[in-house]
């Protein structure tokens, strides 16, 4: 089993910056990919960005330039750093990790930016 735990969510205003941080425990060997996901308040979960295992990343067109993803392995820990915070960036995030074709969650944790 994979546990994932995120923190770092908050009220922020907008234009302001927020980092979250996902630790996974458990088995965590053979995880080809972690990333962010985020859902807003009826729609739909979306990625936000991932990162693999030889550190390449990939970002959602909306956050490009403003987020960054980076993994410190030895904590076992990827991170969300967010920039120039908008309220559309408002939503529950989620850390996900891949295995082969299995994926597992985080429960959340929530970012709420202010106009």
């Amino acid at each position: 089993q994979l546990q994932l735990v995120e923190s770092g969510g908050g009220l922020v205003q907008t234009g302001g910056s927020l980092r979250l941080s996902c630790v996974a425990s458990g088995n965590i060997f053979s995880i080809n990919a972690m990333g962010w996901y985020r859902q807003a308040p009826g729609k739909q979960r979306e990625l936000v960005g991932t990162i693999t295992l030889g550190d390449s990343t990939n970002y959602a067109d909306s956050v490009k330039g403003r987020f960054t993803i980076s993994r410190d392995n030895a904590k076992n820990t990827v991170y969300l750093q967010m920039g120039s915070l908008k309220p559309e960036d408002t939503a529950v995030y989620y850390c996900n990790a891949q295995r082969g074709p299995i994926n597992y969650w985080g429960k959340g944790t929530l970012v709420t930016v202010s106009s």
